[in-house]
C-alpha cells in the first residue's frame, strides 16, 4: 500500500457483534461476521470462560504449565474478551446496557434461558439481530431437549449414510453440524441487518435467526429426502464409493498414501485410461457408458487400484494432473502447512498467540475483492478487554468496575 492510497472499509465495519456463545457453533458465526470486518466482543463466565479453553491439545504456557488450548487459539480468535455473569440480576442489567451498543448477538444456549435471565430478544434493544442457534431450534416438541454437534448430524440424517455399509455409521472428522450451522447463520445474520438497514426501505429493527444444528445438516441432503419421498429410494451407506458413478474412489498407493481419483463421466474416464497406460479400457464393452462403468464398480475400481498402488501418492497426482484427470492426495496438516498453492494463495495465515507463540491457522475464507484478509487477532485471554469495554464503551468508572470484579460479577 502506498503512502496516502485509501483503504476500503470491511464489508461490516462499524457492526458490533456480541458473542455469548460457548463451545463452537455460534462463536463461528461471530467469528465469521469478525472476519468480514466487524467488531466482536466475547461475553464470558468469569468463573473459567468459554468450555473450549479446556479441551485440548494444549500448548505450554508462559510459566511453564500445559493449560492453552489450541483449539481455543483458533476458535477464541479475532474478538475481545469480556467477562459477565449473566445468571445474576446485576449481570444481566449490565448485558442489556452492553446490548444497547451492539447489532448482533450469537448464542447457543437452550432455547428458553436467555428469556428466563431476562436478556432475551423481548428484552433488549429491537434493533439487535439474534443468531440463536440450539440443537433442535427455539420451538417445536424437542426443543428443550439437550445434545451437540453428533445430535445434529444424527437427526439430520448425515450420520446414518456416512461409513461402509457392513459396518455402523461413522461420524464425520469434524464438527460439520456446528460448523455448517455458524456458516448459515451468520449468513442469515448479514440478510437480517441489510432487511434492517436497507437504504429507504429498512424496516429499522433487528429479528431473530433460529438456526437449528440438525437444519443445516437437513439441508445439505442432496436428493436423499427427495427421492424416498417420490421414488421410495433408501440411501444407504456407500464408504468412498458411490452406486451411481464409477470409477471413484480413494485408492491407496505404494507410499501408504491415498489419493482421490473421480473419473465417473465417459471424458474423464478416457482420459484416466490414456494415464493408466490402459487406452483399451475405454472402449471395452464392460465400461463404455457411466451406468455400465457403475454396475462394474467393483471391477473398474480394482482396475485403478491396481494401478495407484505401483506408484507414489505423488506420482499418481501428476499423471493425473498431466492428463487432465480430477484427481487430489488425501492431505495431512504437514502437506497444508508446505504446500505451495495454499502458500500462494494465503490461505494460511501466522497468528501471534501470547501464549502458543506465533503458529500458522486457516486464513479467514473466503477472499473479498480478490485481496488477502487481516490476520486475526489472538484468542483474548479471560476478561483481557473488561477495561475498554466496561468503561470506555458501556460507561462504567474504575470504581464501579472494581467493584463488580470484587463480587464475581466481571
Amino acid at each position: 500500500m502506498s503512502p496516502g492510497e485509501e483503504v476500503e472499509p470491511a464489508p461490516l465495519a462499524g457492526l458490533r457483534v456480541l458473542d455469548v456463545g460457548t463451545r463452537i457453533s455460534a462463536p463461528f458465526c461471530a467469528g465469521l461476521l469478525g472476519e468480514l470486518g466487524a467488531e466482536v466482543i466475547k461475553v464470558e463466565d468469569p468463573a473459567g470462560g468459554d468450555f473450549m479453553r479446556t479441551i485440548g491439545p494444549f500448548a505450554s504456557t508462559p510459566d511453564g504449565g500445559e493449560g492453552y488450548s489450541m483449539w481455543w487459539a483458533v476458535e477464541g480468535r479475532g474478538r475481545k474478551g469480556v467477562t459477565l455473569d449473566l445468571r445474576r440480576r446485576e449481570g444481566q442489567a449490565l448485558f442489556r446496557r452492553l446490548a444497547t451498543t451492539a447489532d448482533v448477538v450469537c448464542e447457543n444456549f437452550r432455547p428458553g434461558t436467555l428469556e428466563a435471565w431476562h436478556i432475551g430478544p423481548d428484552d433488549c434493544d429491537p434493533k439487535l439481530v439474534w443468531a440463536r442457534i440450539s440443537v433442535f431450534g427455539q420451538d417445536g416438541p424437542y426443543a428443550s431437549r439437550p445434545g451437540l454437534d453428533r445430535m445434529g448430524i444424527a437427526y439430520g440424517g448425515l450420520l446414518a449414510i456416512t461409513g461402509y455399509p457392513d459396518r455402523p455409521p461413522v461420524r464425520p472428522g469434524v464438527t460439520i453440524s456446528d460448523y455448517l450451522t455458524g456458516t448459515f447463520a451468520a449468513e442469515a445474520v448479514v440478510a437480517a441487518l441489510y432487511r434492517r438497514d436497507r437504504p429507504g426501505t429498512g424496516t429499522g429493527r433487528g429479528g431473530v435467526v433460529d438456526a437449528p444444528l440438525y437444519g443445516s445438516i437437513l439441508r445439505t441432503l442432496e436428493w436423499t429426502i427427495g427421492a424416498r419421498d417420490a421414488l421410495g429410494v433408501r440411501r444407504e451407506r456407500q464408504g468412498n464409493r458411490l452406486a451411481n458413478s464409477a470409477p471413484l474412489d480413494n485408492y491407496g498407493t505404494k507410499d501408504g498414501r491415498t489419493v482421490c481419483i473421480v473419473a465417473g463421466s465417459d471424458a474423464n474416464f478416457r482420459r484416466l485410461c490414456r494415464a493408466m497406460d490402459r487406452p483399451e479400457l475405454a472402449d471395452d464393452p464392460r465400461f463404455a457408458t457411466l451406468r455400465d462403468r457403475s454396475a462394474e464398480g467393483d471391477a473398474v475400481n480394482q482396475l485403478v487400484a491396481d494401478w495407484t498402488s505401483s506408484l507414489t501418492a505423488r506420482e499418481v497426482e501428476e499423471i493425473c494432473v498431466d492428463h487432465g484427470v480430477p484427481v487430489g492426495l488425501a492431505y495431512e496438516a504437514d502437506d497444508i502447512l508446505r504446500d505451495p498453492h495454499m502458500a500462494a494463495r494465503g490461505d494460511l495465515v501466522t497468528v501471534d498467540d501470547p501464549f502458543a507463540g506465533p503458529h500458522r491457522q486457516q486464513a479467514p475464507y473466503p477472499r473479498f475483492d480478490g485481496k488477502s484478509p487481516e490476520v486475526p487477532t489472538a484468542a483474548p485471554a479471560l476478561g483481557q478487554h473488561n477495561q475498554e469495554v466496561w468503561c470506555a464503551q458501556v460507561g462504567l468508572n474504575r470504581d464501579e468496575l472494581a467493584g463488580y470484579v470484587e463480587s464475581g460479577i466481571i
